[in-house]
Parts: structure tokens; sequence; C-alpha cells
């Protein structure tokens, strides 16, 4: 039995000020407010959930690499983020399939929460920092192939929903388990809703590579942040989001709709300079990514906890904040049950934080890491 005590903890909605944490096992077994006086000024906090990550620490998701993978997620570990997809880029059809069997095992071994394709059903006109070489419409039989070869680690799909074929796909995504995201996208906002009533349920990047709102011409952007049913990821940087952008975003869909997500790719932690992402050049300069040959967004540098401080130096309360990074994107891929709150019953995941919201220490199951 640990027990983390003294501490001010965040449990779902509310927080205690002088508060306890009982883990046994793996497992949360109790949270109270404890009958001692001291606080030794630190908070507890539920583990980070980033459901939009290609890389880190110098290693990447993209190429399908398990030994960069473990490298990744050990590098956001130690910044907080408990549980993680690892979201792959627009590829060719050999590199999704030989990266969905490759990381399978990594899912099965509880290293990974699934496989995030961000790509290749994307919009030619909002590809961003997607390889346009590898851009297709979507393909049942690829997709099919797809989750059958990763075996349940298939748990999130981006898909720009005006494409050829693409309300098909998601409805064939969802009625297989799969979690779908519209992104990348030049929709109206009549195409959104459509791609929302097909099943959709996420919103990648919400604002990022998509077409902007216009008040005669709403898109994708209101439509999303409107829908009840869907999750809005952003990015809370200050580069992908002003912070006003990001602090009214969350006022409309409340903070049981809006993921922070890092989109992190493997220059996070690193020195600035020339980097791959899709076999695409990127250039980081002051920490902000961007392919060499447009300038476009590629990705970020961010972690989630850089992600948590930035959106409460934005005006959002640390529970709003905290919930954003870990229960709204946990229930967003499925695993709300499971993890993503500091309660009775769920995995042991927590960060311990000082005055500052800086990462002090960190458990995923049970264990300090």
């Amino acid at each position: 039995m640990t027990v983390v005590s003294g501490v001010r903890v965040v449990a779902g909605d509310r927080v205690i000020d002088n508060g306890f944490v009982r883990i046994e096992g793996d497992r949360i077994a109790e949270v109270d407010a404890s009958d001692k006086s001291e606080n030794d000024g630190h908070t507890v906090v539920p583990g980070f959930v980033d459901i939009h990550v290609h890389g880190g620490g110098g290693a990447t998701f993209t190429t399908g690499d398990p030994v960069d993978a473990r490298r990744a997620a050990r590098y956001h570990l130690g910044h907080g983020t408990t549980t993680m997809l690892a979201s792959l880029v627009t590829s060719p059809p050999e590199l999704m399939m030989s990266a969905t069997k490759a990381f399978a095992p990594l899912v099965a071994e509880g290293l990974l929460a699934g496989v995030h394709f961000e790509g290749p059903y994307l919009s030619q006109a909002r590809c961003g920092a997607q390889n346009p070489a590898h851009l297709r419409h979507p393909s049942l039989d690829e997709l099919s192939a797809l989750i059958e070869a990763g075996e349940g680690a298939v748990r999130l799909v981006t898909v720009a929903p005006e494409l050829p074929g693409a309300l098909a796909a998601i409805r064939l995504l969802v009625d297989r388990g799969v979690v779908v995201a519209l992104g990348h996208t030049d929709a109206t906002w009549e195409e959104t809703l459509a791609g929302i009533e097909a099943g959709a349920t996420v919103g990648t990047h919400v604002f990022n590579g998509m077409r902007p709102p216009h008040h005669r011409q709403p898109g994708p952007v209101f439509a999303l942040l409107g829908a009840a049913t869907v999750t809005c990821e952003f990015v809370a940087d200050g580069v992908h989001l002003h912070d006003g952008t990001l602090a009214f975003a969350a006022s409309v869909t409340g903070p049981g709709r809006a993921a922070l997500i890092t989109d992190a790719m493997a220059a996070a932690g690193m020195p600035d300079g020339e980097y791959e992402l899709g076999g695409q050049t990127v250039e980081v300069a002051g920490g902000v990514a961007r392919l060499t040959k447009d300038g476009s967004i590629a990705g970020s540098t961010l972690t989630m906890d850089k992600a948590l401080r930035r959106a409460v130096g934005a005006g959002l309360s640390l529970v709003d904040a905290s919930r954003m990074a870990s229960g709204t994107p946990a229930a967003a891929i499925g695993l709300g049950d499971e993890l993503g709150t500091l309660r009775a019953g769920q995995r042991a995941d927590l960060v311990v934080l000082d005055e500052d919201l800086n990462v002090q220490r960190v458990m995923r199951a049970g264990a300090w890491v």
C-alpha cells in the first residue's frame, strides 16, 4: 500500500486542499481529506492522457519503429503523460501496415493505449505538415485490413468528412469500435455535421488544419465546437492557438468536451535544429516546428505538463485544465472508466506538481516512475 498525503488533490470537479490518495496495487483505493493539518505545497492531479502525439525526446512514432516508440513514450511519461496514443502521419499503405503490426504488441503490453492514424484520408487544401504525396481517399478495404492487423490496437482515425467515401469509412470505423476524428479538412459546416451524424466524436486540433470560421460560412470549427457529442482537441502551446482563443473555445465546449493534446514530434525536449516528419524536413527554431519548404506548423515541441500550465495561464481553473488534460481525453477514446480521474477503482496514475505546476513525481499503475 502507498499513501500520498499532505497534498492538495484535484479529484474530478473538486479540490481537496489537504488530502490524500491511498493506492493498493495498481488501483486507487481511496481519495479523501486528511485529518492532519500539514500541506507540503504540492498538488496531485491525474496522470495526463495525450491522444495526439507523434514523438518526443528525439524519438518518433511515425516510422513504426518499436524501439523509438519506447523512447518517445518514456520521454513523455517523465512529463506526466501516463497514457498516450501513438500518432502516425500520412504514409504509404506499406508503412501504415508495418507500423500497426509493430505497435500492436506495445498496446497489448500497456505501453501505448493504441494507435492513431492522422491521415492519409485528409484534404489536400488543409493538409498542413502532412505529406501530400501520400494523401488518398478513404478505402474500406485498407481500413479493414489495418483494423484486423492491429488486433484492437487501432483506436483513433482522423478523416476529412468531405472526401469521397468518407462517410462510409466513418461508419465502418465506428462499427468496428474505432473512434473517428474530423480534421485536416476543408469541409463546410454541413459536411462537418454529416461526419458527426455518421459517428465522428472528436475534432483533431480544432482551428488548425481546417477551413477557418467565417460568420457567413461557419465551416468545421463552429460545427465541432457546437456539437454536444464531439470532444475538441486543442494544442495549448501559444503557437497553434492564441491563449484567448483557447479560453474562448473551452468556454464554449466546457471542460467535458475539451481535450488538451501536444501534437508533439520528435523534437520535443531536444535542441533547435533540423528534424524529419513523414518524409518531410522540419526546422525547429525557438522551440517552434515548421516545414522547411513552406513554413507550415509541423506539430509541436510541447509536453502535457506545459499544456496544463499554459491552460491555467490562459485563465482556466486548475480543475478544468486538469480535466482537459486527463479525464476528457480518456473518455474520448473510451477509457474513462479505467483512468483519467483520481477516484477509487481507477488505475493509480497520478502526477505530483509543485506550486508552479512543475512535475515532481509521476506514478503509473501504482508504481513511481
